[in-house]
């Protein structure tokens, strides 16, 4: 049988092969995302609230879709270690199914829960028929996102990152040359505002998961997708969330920690709350390579963890690490010395620049404690030990962040006292997160056969 490369070639090389394309699709993944936010604000600071106030859904869309994804990949990645390779075709099976399942899920909470969630964050008229327009396109035509998530994890468990790139490069670049057309009225069409934004958002999404469905189907693969056979099987499904529920649990925290500082917030002014939301567009330019990283080693760690080869484990680990900091290294410099110019692409009032620039700066400080968590995080989630990576999420964003934002915010009383939460939550979980690996590579991982490079 032919050997796997993860298995075999040289470990800086495969990582730079393996996560180049993810971090370029991420890249480009982010840039949609801003550039989405940059239309949005020309339309007004509203449109800006109103999409801001409308993130933490899409977060838990994506935390459902990529956390599936990311138990999808483990799942494979480590049956193909195992060469266990009609179980693998199994759960790339179970993977598309869960993906149609997350859509009825997603559209039904559009529907349902919408304007409750709006009527609890805002009582300005037109920032609430903006974002529930917004949210209703989003969620009822998800199930783009869902399908697309599922390909493209399906793939890079096998070590293929290229259709991966090219699938979210083809859903970014519709969406970038759609949103104009839809959002300002242009080729003949109605100005839609940021209706317009969600639907040229959502038919991007379609088009990749067309066409990821295509690749997937008719081109050879390590692993086959088919239902010729298909028998539902519940073990399946438990596996591929034994990881990927803890990564959903993560990711949803997230959306539930914005809705909570955008609560925060939301005493002070408006304009903070748009400025928490124009940080985590910004922001995913310097977090989108290092996921991107993640997205090519976890099948590495994963494949060579199953195969039983502590060196070659040990070695991802190692330099991910390192390209990890690097990379926030750099965000941080940028975040520090260019805070203004990030925030001129968006439009900004004068009071957006007095809050947004100390909150850029601020933040940063931040950026290279989380690199060292995210690579811990993945490293937990390929070995099949989702659940501390959990632990660490809800230290990080439950436990430390919501309450030094809340008590910050009340004993100093200034929105700039509440920026200062990020830092201090991401430098006490990222000891944490070091305390824990320890303590895993000891149970788990140092009495492995040591392997060859």
């Amino acid at each position: 049988m032919e050997q796997n490369k993860m298995g075999t070639q040289p470990m800086l090389g495969l990582i730079i092969k393996m996560s180049l394309p993810a971090m370029f699709s991420m890249l480009i993944q982010s840039l949609y995302n801003v550039v989405d936010s940059i239309f949005v604000a020309q339309v007004g600071e509203n449109a800006l609230t109103a999409v801001s106030l409308a993130f933490p859904i899409q977060m838990l869309m994506i935390a459902m879709g990529v956390g599936t994804g990311v138990g999808l990949n483990s799942l494979i990645s480590r049956r193909l270690g195992e060469k266990k390779i009609e179980d693998a075709n199994d759960a790339a099976n179970h993977g598309a199914i869960l993906g149609v399942a997350t859509w009825i899920l997603f559209a039904l909470i559009g529907i349902l829960f919408t304007k409750p969630f709006f009527h609890a964050f805002t009582q300005d008229p037109t920032i609430f028929q903006m974002g529930c327009d917004y949210t209703y396109v989003v969620t009822i035509f998800s199930f783009g996102v869902f399908v697309e998530i599922n390909n493209e994890r399906t793939l890079q468990a096998t070590g293929n990152m290229i259709y991966p790139m090219i699938f979210q490069l083809l859903g970014a670049v519709t969406n970038i040359i759609l949103d104009p057309i839809f959002i300002f009225g242009w080729l003949g069409l109605p100005a839609m505002g940021v209706k317009g934004a969600a639907i040229a958002t959502v038919l991007g999404q379609i088009i990749a998961m067309a066409y990821s469905t295509y690749i997937l189907q008719c081109k050879d693969h390590a692993v086959k997708v088919g239902f010729k056979h298909f028998k539902f099987k519940p073990r399946i499904v438990a596996d591929i969330y034994k990881v990927g529920f803890p990564s959903i649990i993560m990711q949803a925290i997230g959306s539930v920690l914005i809705v909570f500082l955008n609560g925060i917030l939301a005493t002070f002014s408006s304009t903070a709350v748009a400025v928490l939301g124009v940080y985590y567009k910004l922001q995913s330019f310097v977090f989108m390579p290092v996921f991107g990283l993640n997205n090519g080693i976890m099948p590495i760690m994963g494949y060579n963890y199953g195969a039983r080869n502590r060196k070659r484990l040990m070695d991802a680990t190692r330099i991910g690490l390192i390209i990890a900091v690097a990379i926030m290294a750099v965000g941080t410099v940028i975040f520090m010395a260019l805070p203004r110019q990030l925030l001129g692409f968006f439009n900004p009032s004068p009071q957006l620049l007095e809050i947004g620039i100390p909150a850029l700066r601020i933040i940063s400080l931040c950026f290279i404690f989380a690199a060292l968590g995210i690579v811990f995080s993945t490293f937990f989630q390929a070995i099949g030990n989702g659940f501390i990576s959990l632990l660490i999420s809800l230290l990080r964003q439950l436990v430390l962040i919501l309450p030094a934002a809340y008590l910050l915010a009340k004993i100093v009383g200034t929105v700039v006292a509440v920026w200062w939460a990020f830092p201090i939550a991401e430098a006490f979980s990222f000891l944490a997160s070091l305390g824990l690996f320890l303590y895993v590579y000891r149970k788990r991982i140092k009495d492995l056969p040591r392997g060859a490079d």
